[in-house]
């Protein structure tokens, strides 16, 4: 049976439970109709919000089921939630969500009726916002119910989880006997502890074993002793515990007084809550002994106390939980009498009103079989000589059989001894246990089938092995001059280094982050490229006749030019330094040809030529360049309002 409800989902308000609804009735349909469209389109996309929309509502309001029905749970849970919240309150709140519920599921069916008959757009919109505006009012009925039932599953959820059919044990009294004491002493439940009255204002609950068996100990708010109508909240829990826990009842009194309560108060309270113990083992716990016993009361409180014990169904237990006098031996009493009651109360059960046995027993002891021998001999309990001539270990007996400890003690200590831990070798024979190769396989020594003799096997075969060398058994037929190995390990080495510049020229060309020198840094001269144009067999003459009349001025070449090859070689022209350099300038700027003309055949062909150049180029225009139809969104605006439709997905970004 469920005892918790830690796991009751978090009930929204009114406003949230409709940004939850709409939002999700938005996100996931879609969004754009159009008056174009088929008018079945049009009453199909509408009657889908509708229905999407009461059913996203009906699905929310599944937290209904979540929290406990009153007459499905136990008496006790019932009891306590009718004294903490008001069960008709209760009942009348989650009335409210069922109510609800079922009105939107009604306007739901009624405007699908009606969208189905809509001759437009307009109207199948106004008519899903007609019936959308109804839910939502509805909803906003809701607000105080809504907010109850959230109080409500903040409070179940911070509830201790009690089972009502399990081995419980329950504490009860007036306030400030020493009743948190006794469960923090025989439990680890962190319960306060005060020196005053009403530290206690909830139950609280505490788990131990005994016998390897789980019981749970509940400690109960202080009661005091007057009628139930005049008891409040906190002490309503404690008479709920008592009334409805199949448990034992352990009623603790304080007769040092220093509670701040009479003994004759005490037992008036005993008195009064009696009949809630009806069918429970009862113990009457005196705690605080350490201050007074009660063996030295009066004889009149000595009597009234008595009293209380006269039927026999009630057990005096003493203790002291400051001293922890007696805690354990009470807690071991009170544990034996409440097993056996329940062994009892299982028994009686299973039988029926006439006496006979019932078929609860019956399947019982059908299940109970004791095995005896069929040839009727008694046999005896067998138990070994050895272990009935047995001595018991004693390490002050000189006769006492030696441990392992005691033989590394007598040998050095830890670190000193070594554990012999061939001793325990199991073999055919156990003089194979300390052989010099304790190899074992199949239960037998690898060293028994090592041949004694393989030395001297071994020497012999290396004497052959040295005569068959010498009598030139292993040359070979095929003997290589010295002269001609020399030189192809010369040609081996001149490949090895050729092949070693040819990695490096590669690898230096990988290789993105070295220096480059530029084209004009690697200067040649002019001897060098004739001597490798000679060696490929290039006749060089027109080179150096060309080299030479290049290294001429060029402006003194075409002076001469403007005044007759003729007269160049009789007249020479006297020419300042800035007069060089002006012409030699000139001369640079003006290109010996027209780039945009030459190799084009015609106008045409060169406009045609432009255009290839510019779709070439186009690619490279668009990387990371913002052009006039790149959207541009001049306000700040949140994403999701431009974005378009969102996908099914996570919103906590929003």
């Amino acid at each position: 049976m469920k005892t918790s409800w830690k796991d009751i989902p978090p009930v929204p308000n009114h406003t949230e439970f409709l940004d939850i609804v709409l939002s999700r009735t938005q996100r996931r349909l879609p969004t754009q109709i159009r008056s174009g469209f088929k008018i079945s389109r049009i009453r199909g996309f509408y009657t889908r919000k509708i229905k999407f929309t009461q059913e996203t509502f009906s699905e929310k309001f599944a937290l209904l089921e979540s929290f406990p029905r009153l007459q499905d749970i136990h008496p006790f849970h019932k009891d306590l939630l009718n004294t903490l919240y008001d069960a008709d309150h209760f009942r009348i709140a989650l009335g409210h969500l069922s109510t609800a519920k079922h009105l939107i599921e009604t306007i739901s069916r009624d405007y699908v009726r009606l969208v189905k008959y809509a001759q437009s757009l307009y109207q199948c919109k106004q008519l899903k916002r007609a019936a959308l505006g109804r839910m939502a009012t509805i909803t906003k009925k809701l607000k105080d119910p809504l907010l109850y039932l959230d109080q409500v599953r903040q409070h179940l959820g911070r509830l201790p989880s009690i089972d009502p059919n399990t081995r419980t044990l329950v504490i009860a009294g007036y306030p400030n006997v020493g009743k948190s004491s006794f469960l923090r002493s025989v439990t680890r439940a962190d319960v306060a502890v005060e020196p005053y009255a009403f530290t206690t204002k909830s139950l609280y609950v505490g788990h131990m074993d005994y016998k390897y068996l789980r019981f749970q100990v509940i400690d109960t708010p202080g009661i005091l002793d007057h009628p139930l109508e005049e008891m409040n909240t906190i002490e309503m829990q404690s008479i709920t515990a008592i009334a409805h826990l199949r448990s034992a009842i352990l009623y603790f009194m304080d007769i040092s007084e220093q509670c701040g309560y009479s003994i004759h108060a005490q037992i008036q309270l005993f008195r009064s809550i009696k009949p809630l113990f009806a069918n429970k083992l009862v113990f009457i716990v005196v705690n605080k002994i350490d201050i007074l016993r009660p063996e030295e009361l009066d004889a009149k409180t000595s009597g009234e106390l008595e009293s209380l014990l006269s039927s026999g169904e009630v057990e005096l237990l003493k203790l002291s939980c400051n001293t922890q006098e007696g805690v354990q031996e009470v807690k071991n009493a009170v544990c034996e009498r409440l097993l056996a009651e329940r062994v009892a109360q299982k028994l009686k059960a299973g039988t029926n009103a006439s006496g006979a046995v019932g078929s609860r027993l019956a399947d019982v002891m059908t299940r109970i079989h004791v095995a005896q021998p069929m040839d009727g001999v008694v046999r005896e309990t067998f138990v070994p000589d050895a272990v009935q001539t047995l001595k018991k270990y004693s390490k002050d007996d000189p006769e006492r059989r030696l441990l392992a400890r005691d033989m590394e003690e007598a040998n050095g200590g830890a670190g000193v001894f070594n554990v012999d831990l061939k001793a325990d070798y199991i073999l055919d024979n156990p003089e194979w246990k300390y052989d010099r190769i304790p190899e074992i396989f199949d239960g037998k020594n690898v060293a028994d089938y090592i041949d004694p003799e393989i030395d001297a096997k071994l020497q012999a075969l290396e004497e052959e092995e040295e005569q068959l060398e010498a009598q030139g058994y292993y040359d070979s037929d095929e003997e290589i001059d010295d002269a001609e190995e020399a030189d192809i390990r010369t040609k081996a080495e001149l490949i090895r280094e050729k092949q070693a510049l040819i990695r490096n020229e590669s690898r230096m060309r990988r290789v993105k982050n070295r220096a480059v020198l530029p084209r004009k840094a690697l200067k040649k001269s002019l001897s060098q490229l004739e001597d490798s144009l000679d060696q490929l067999g290039v006749d060089t003459e027109d080179l150096q006749l060309a080299a030479r009349a290049q290294s001429t001025g060029r402006g003194r070449s075409l002076t001469r030019s403007r005044l007759g090859t003729e007269d160049s070689n009789a007249m020479d022209v006297d020419e300042t330094p800035k007069d060089r350099l002006r012409s030699k300038s000139r001369a640079r700027s003006q290109p010996a040809t027209n780039r945009r003309v030459d190799g084009v055949v015609d106008e045409q062909m060169r406009t045609k030529a432009e255009k290839v150049a510019k779709l070439g180029q186009r690619k490279m225009n668009r990387m990371a360049r913002q052009g006039e139809a790149d959207r541009h969104i001049a306000a700040s605006l949140p994403k999701h309002l431009f974005a378009g439709k969102r996908t099914m997905g996570k919103t906590s970004r929003r």
